[in-house]
């Protein structure tokens, strides 16, 4: 098999179960038992469950209420962001052992470009395996990896064999794994997209390849171009070492529900100031402002404006946030308020890819 595309050896690493494996490794008292990170159980949100809580159908972004409804005898502890960080700076100097170009997506995951490395080992299954065994023996944490010709297969694979496992899918067997998995484990396709891929009888991979270009641009717009090149393994997005922010916010989750508009913009004054705080350090502005609000019954609406011109001060980002709070009325009572800048200074036009000569798809993986 040929493709006019260039080959790549890249590593998705994702850790398992993050910020609940630091808590346990922090305080080994918790290890065997349901555990949430986040939340309690009169309200907050799960930020991570570990996996004895996910038996039980605990997730993150779930209600503490709802998780102990699920898990009468699960145990919440507050987030610790500043020990998370620590930890992450510590797994990605592993990876700067065996590559530069790593590119994180958070705290807990990455990708990391080996086709050339700094072991001179051709294989990167053998490296990606290395990597978790370190971690583990340097951190005392699992972490799972997916192997592949580009970030998405990378990204999918990694998910296969968790927690604590790894998965390569080779250059010949992208298609094929590609044609059977199922449609909802497709990085990139959400629950609403799922649903309407059902709909359209898309439930697998080789479901998704019979249709054609304009089909799927006609029924999911620009994602559709998406869809139909990911499912024949073509995505040319490179692993980028210094990753440009496309959004910056800040948002507060409450202890009672605020039901006025009036009790609302001292919380959002504080949030416009703590945005300020992020932005300033970044040296970032930006000109698309949106307003997060998030309803006592957990549904979610979004509110933004465009400006003509940067702002990163915090008067100029509540005033438009108090514009944005003003426009209509509130659905409900409102346990979460947020404020996000998009459309930023940082953004540049991407310089057209050259085409690439057409080579074998096979090498060592």
């Amino acid at each position: 098999m040929s493709s006019n595309l260039p080959l790549r050896k890249i590593i998705h690493v994702d850790m398992d179960a993050f910020y609940a494996s630091v808590e346990e490794l922090d305080n080994p008292s918790l290890k065997g038992k349901p555990l949430a990170v986040g939340g309690n159980e009169i309200r907050g949100v799960v930020s991570a469950a570990n996996y004895e809580a996910r038996k039980f159908g605990v997730r993150s972004a779930m209600s503490g209420f709802m998780a102990k409804k699920n898990c009468p005898h699960i145990t919440f502890v507050k987030p610790r962001y500043d020990r998370y960080k620590e930890i992450s700076k510590k797994i990605r100097t592993i990876f700067y052992d065996y590559t530069d170009l790593v590119e994180p997506l958070s705290l807990d995951e990455a990708y990391l470009d080996v086709t050339t490395n700094k072991k001179g080992n051709p294989s990167a299954s053998l490296i990606a395996k290395e990597i978790r065994q370190r971690i583990f023996d340097e951190l005392g944490l699992a972490a799972s990896a997916g192997i592949s010709i580009n970030k998405f297969i990378a990204k999918v694979a990694s998910d296969i064999n968790k927690p604590n496992g790894q998965k390569t899918v080779n250059p010949e067997e992208v298609l094929s794994f590609l044609e059977n998995l199922e449609i909802r484990k497709f990085y990139g396709v959400g629950k609403v997209t799922t649903q309407k891929m059902y709909k359209l009888g898309i439930f697998t991979g080789k479901d998704l390849k019979t249709k054609t270009l304009e089909f799927l641009e006609n029924n999911f717009g620009k994602g559709g171009s998406y869809y139909y090149n990911v499912v024949r393994g073509i995505h040319t997005s490179d692993v980028k070492p210094h990753r440009i922010p496309k959004s910056l916010g800040a948002e507060r989750t409450f202890n009672e529900n605020l039901s006025s508009e009036i009790f609302m913009l001292e919380r959002l004054e504080n949030i416009a100031v703590e945005l300020e705080k992020r932005l300033k350090k970044s040296k970032i502005a930006g000109k698309t402002i949106t307003l997060k609000i998030k309803y006592s019954d957990f549904t979610l609406q979004t509110r933004s404006k465009t400006l003509p011109y940067f702002i990163a001060n915090n008067d100029l980002i509540l005033e438009n946030a108090k514009e944005l709070l003003y426009q209509e009325k509130l659905q409900n009572s409102v346990r979460l308020l947020g404020i996000s800048l998009t459309n930023l200074n940082t953004e540049v036009k991407e310089k057209p890819k050259e085409k690439s000569i057409n080579v074998q798809l096979r090498f060592d993986f």
